[in-house]
């Protein structure tokens, strides 16, 4: 659980940089034998794309990075559990497992809506791990959107 931790903390200044561009402060780091290889944070707003979520942004970062678009020995560490697009991306690169802080009530695919890992149709299927460091994770978020609705 040690590393589990000292990762989460990693995507947490991810989210960090987010956050400091008025982003969704959700970050994202991929390990593969206990290194960090890539990381990325939320920039959906800055490029006007929906697209541009942490996780998929460290999966193209991770599979340029190793060029290999299986990412079979990596494992994703994302501050937000991930919503059905970045679930399907888990998959279909063949991560090994996703690690996640804060449960997503509103879009979280990975047990809280739905469980896309765990769905025995996929012929992938990556280990899920969710609640690490779920206080900080989801106190980032709710300190961003309160801020966010003062300003209204």
């Amino acid at each position: 659980m040690d590393e589990h931790i000292k990762f989460m903390q990693v995507a947490l200044r991810e989210a960090e940089k987010a956050r400091e561009k008025a982003e969704v402060p959700i970050g994202a780091v991929i390990v593969r034998d206990g290194v960090v290889i890539a990381r990325a944070h939320n920039t959906k707003n800055q490029h006007r794309n929906a697209l541009k979520h942490a996780e998929m942004l460290v999966i193209d970062k991770a599979i340029k990075k190793t060029g290999d678009w299986r990412l079979n020995d990596c494992d994703l560490y994302v501050t937000l559990e991930p919503c059905p697009m970045c679930a399907g991306a888990c998959i279909n690169a063949r991560l090994r497992s996703v690690i996640f802080g804060a449960y997503d009530e509103k879009a979280g695919c990975c047990g809280t809506l739905y469980n896309l890992p765990t769905d025995t149709r996929f012929n992938h299927r990556p280990q899920v791990i969710g609640g690490v460091c779920e206080a900080e994770c989801a106190g980032i978020l709710s300190d961003f959107f309160k801020n966010l609705r003062k300003k209204d």
